[in-house]
């Protein structure tokens, strides 16, 4: 989304908290979608979604065009909330009795 469609709202800090959230429901679904709780599958859906929140960030900071800012924080906060859904998900597998 263009930078000038983005709504102002004045919560410090907001921006990393919606990649960290999204990253972190993003990855967590995604190891929902075909449990598993073998480390080999989680580090690679961790992998994928970190390179993803990175390769976006440089995207915006190769395409003027879009109207947006790459941020090294951004690509911060992304990784930080995929760890969180592989985390939370690990846990979730752990409670149901998943092997």
């Amino acid at each position: 989304m263009p930078a000038a469609n983005v709504p102002k709202v004045e919560v410090p800090l907001i921006d990393k908290w919606v990649h960290f959230a999204f990253f972190g429901g993003f990855t967590f679904f995604w190891l929902c979608a075909k449990p598993s709780v073998k480390a080999i599958r989680l580090a690679a859906i961790l992998l994928i979604a970190v390179t993803f929140g990175c390769l976006i960030e440089l995207l915006q900071g190769a395409l003027p065009a879009l109207g947006r800012a790459s941020e090294f924080m951004d690509a911060v906060a992304d990784s930080i909330g995929a760890l969180l859904g592989v985390i939370v998900f690990s846990i979730a597998a752990k409670i149901a009795g998943d092997k």
